[in-house]
């Protein structure tokens, strides 16, 4: 079945997202884990994507765990060197969509304030038909409720959605909601799914 929309996942599919690699070059990869092993960092970036205030939250966990202050506080000032660069196939295989009239949605788990960082960086975040952002929802993926959102929203059947992300779990949640999907595993593969679902061509790609 030919798909009416394209959604696109953000991170690690349009833009590299590696704390844990910007902190190895930082700090060095022992201080690294160390750093991960005594905060749950990523638990912490969770509660950014569900919402909650992007200051608020890091002064939070920096005042918790002042042994660790400095490097808490980096997620703030330099969160813009974790989410880079863009994956350039990636926002080409985008701009083929585009340009073959095909929609486009990004269905992301990102902050409020940083998804607005993200759109400053990052022209082509503007290139969306329609944005799915758990901050501004108040979800994230996997919760079916961000799915099901999406579907009211857009107004396109599910199993007229096809969906990339680099997350099984993610995949798996929009696969029993009936989505068409595809684990990302770069963007060779990514548009040869695209290209046999008729969407665009490899010459559209040149």
């Amino acid at each position: 079945m030919t798909p009416d929309a394209v959604i696109f996942d953000i991170g690690n599919v349009l833009i590299e997202w590696q704390p844990e690699r910007f902190y190895d070059r930082v700090i060095g990869a022992e201080r690294r884990a160390a750093f991960f092993g005594a905060i749950d960092l990523h638990g912490m970036n969770d509660r950014i994507d569900r919402g909650e205030p992007f200051a608020a939250v890091i002064a939070e966990v920096a005042a918790a765990n002042p042994d660790w202050a400095k490097e808490i506080r980096m997620w703030q000032d330099r969160w813009i060197d974790m989410a880079a660069p863009a994956i350039d196939d990636s926002v080409d295989i985008l701009r083929a969509l585009r340009r073959a009239g095909v929609p486009v949605f990004a269905l992301s788990n990102f902050g409020i304030e940083t998804f607005q960082i993200g759109r400053e960086h990052y022209p082509f975040l503007e290139e969306f038909d329609r944005h799915y952002i758990s901050g501004h929802m108040g979800v994230t993926k996997p919760d079916p409720r961000i799915y099901e959102m999406v579907e009211d929203d857009c107004g396109v059947t599910p199993e007229r959605l096809l969906f990339t992300d680099d997350r099984p779990e993610n995949i798996m949640a929009a696969s029993e909601r009936g989505w068409q999907a595809h684990l990302f595993d770069g963007p060779v593969g990514w548009a040869r799914r695209l290209v046999a679902a008729g969407l665009i061509t490899r010459g559209a790609l040149a």
